[in-house]
């Protein structure tokens, strides 16, 4: 099975990026500890503070389905509602 990247952008409302940054970062350490997880790093657009970007590898699209359903990302989920204007998702399958 290939290789699965992710490349995640959030969009903040203005009047919640720091609320948003901190609900984002606290998925770091628990998303990084998972099965199958390769890399898990977030970004932050140098001219946008509102706009975050997380770039994902996981060893299956099984890893990233489990990883989606994890007690963490549901807790993310209800945090940072009402506090985030956009999410674009972009899954991809890893050429080799």
């Amino acid at each position: 099975m290939p290789e699965t990247t992710i490349v995640a952008h959030v969009f903040a409302k203005t009047d919640h990026v720091d609320h948003v940054k901190s609900e984002l970062e606290r998925l770091i350490p628990l998303t990084r500890n998972e099965p199958g997880c390769l890399q898990y790093e977030l970004h932050r657009d140098r001219a946008d503070p509102s706009h975050f970007l997380f770039y994902e590898r996981w060893e299956s699209p099984a890893h990233l389905q489990v990883h989606m359903k994890s007690d963490h990302v549901k807790a993310y989920l209800q945090a940072a509602e009402g506090a985030v204007r956009e999410v674009l998702l972009y899954e991809t399958d890893g050429i080799h």
